[in-house]
């Protein structure tokens, strides 16, 4: 007698190994080259790659979300800004833990105010490196002020990439 539970098991393992490493290609390409919109506040760029670690954060597992996440983030910055990208890989993931794939739905009311939780987390991780590697007075303002805007259009985009996958049924399809 086949053991059923151990494939069904290993395919929705695969399914998510699949899914980790697409979402952390697709936030390596959305951070460090598509849709870039320059922010004075800190010399750098806003990018649309967290949109994409909110949507990880929903559909998979924590651990796998958190992988794709600091994989795609700092592959970005490997590729982009290299003094950033220790900073990056823990910041990342640490943005995906405040989301939960549990519920049926992606735009759940926990996933609602997520963003809020890992804009704080992300101002937090940016300010603390900003302040080691240019042990600047400013730090503060711009990375909060950076890591707002950041945050802010990250999340519109999440919302709506989750309105839409939510209509279309994503989650149920794809049996995550």
């Amino acid at each position: 007698m086949k053991d059923t539970t151990n494939s069904s098991k290993t395919r929705l393992n695969n399914r998510y190994v699949a899914l980790t490493a697409i979402l952390a290609s697709l936030i390596t390409i959305m951070t460090a080259y598509i849709c870039h919109i320059p922010v004075p506040i800190a010399g750098g760029y806003m990018h649309l790659g967290d949109s994409l670690i909110f949507l990880a954060a929903t559909l998979l597992p924590t651990p796998y979300a958190c992988a794709a996440a600091a994989i795609g983030g700092g592959l970005a910055d490997l590729l982009t800004a290299p003094m950033w990208t220790v900073p990056t890989l823990i910041i990342k993931a640490l943005i995906a833990l405040p989301f939960t794939h549990k519920n049926a739905k992606i735009l759940s009311p926990r996933n609602m105010i997520a963003p809020l939780f890992a804009y704080l987390i992300s101002g937090t991780g940016y300010f603390l490196a900003n302040s080691l590697v240019f042990h600047s007075s400013v730090a503060f303002l711009t990375s909060f002020g950076a890591s707002a805007i950041q945050s802010f259009g990250s999340a519109v985009v999440f919302y709506i990439l989750a309105v839409l996958l939510d209509k279309a049924g994503f989650k149920q399809q794809m049996n995550l």
